[in-house]
């Protein structure tokens, strides 16, 4: 038997006797990308992820959102425990790619909650976090300075 793979190999010399038949070697796939480090440049520009969160799709021209003051409270549970409550976010907002981004970034838990006073979707989150979603916010440049208010002790 392995003397008939010889014979077929030295009859055919383009047919691939290796095991893996589709793979090819690292080489010719190098030198048909022309992948080096100098062709790395589309990396170097930076990514915003909240890039459509800033803006609402109306018409399809990018407008800026118009929304109220964002109040950042915290609510005392029992103990020590306490959670943090973000309202007044604008409703075209993706809350849930906000949500996961603080999550994430501060190491914390949190949820998005419907306010059944005002029908409204509410950030929740496990702990103190007022100063960092007030930073995250700011630095996202999804709200204004002016126009997150703080609350509490």
């Amino acid at each position: 038997i392995g003397s008939d793979k010889a014979s077929i190999a030295s009859e055919n010399p383009s047919r691939d006797t290796s095991p893996f038949p589709h793979s090819k070697p690292a080489t010719s796939n190098l030198q048909t990308n022309n992948l080096c480090m100098s062709n790395l440049g589309s990396l170097a520009q930076p990514f915003d992820p909240f890039a459509d969160a800033a803006t609402a799709e109306i018409g399809g021209g990018g407008v800026k959102l118009e929304q109220g003051y964002v109040h950042i409270r915290i609510q005392q549970r029992n103990g020590r425990k306490s959670i943090t409550t973000v309202t007044g976010l604008a409703k075209a907002l993706d809350l849930k790619k906000i949500l996961k981004a603080i999550k994430k970034e501060h190491c914390c838990n949190g949820t998005v909650l419907k306010d059944e006073e005002t029908e409204s979707e509410v950030l929740q989150f496990q702990g103190d976090q007022r100063e960092a979603v007030k930073t995250f916010l700011i630095k996202e440049e999804i709200c204004e300075k002016d126009s997150v208010k703080v609350h509490g002790f």
